[in-house]
């Protein structure tokens, strides 16, 4: 029995998902006045969760990498609302949105975890009297 595949390392996920983003911005950015001012959002967010996640990567110390991490999550969490609003204002962008959405959704889970993860081995909580 051949054993499952890892799955990808959630910095391997994130930056797809930024390479997706990025394509997704593209379109967006070729329909209107308003989808091309909704890319810009889009862009600085979803792009930005890899970008934290590396980061937190090189971390000075566990709080350094627990922040990085808190802010990926809240990246996450605004490139929610801003496929939620471009799926709600109807541009058009076939079923890219809808994916990237449950991808980011997703994201956001396994990075909560992560920071729950960090701060419940933290050692220091352990050391307290």
């Amino acid at each position: 029995m051949e054993p499952k595949p890892r799955p990808p390392d959630i910095k391997d996920r994130t930056f797809d998902f930024a390479v997706r983003i990025v394509g997704l911005c593209q379109v967006l950015s070729d329909h209107s006045t308003v989808g091309r001012r909704l890319s810009y959002q889009l862009f600085d967010s979803g792009t930005s969760i890899g970008a934290n996640v590396e980061e937190a990567q090189a971390g000075q110390s566990r709080a350094d990498f627990i922040s990085k991490y808190s802010i990926a999550l809240k990246e996450t969490r605004e490139t929610i609302y801003w496929l939620r609003l471009l799926a709600a204002s109807g541009l058009d962008a076939g079923d890219q949105i809808q994916s990237l959405k449950k991808e980011a959704e997703e994201i956001a889970r396994i990075i909560g975890a992560i920071i729950i993860r960090a701060k419940k081995n933290d050692p220091r909580k352990s050391q307290r009297p």
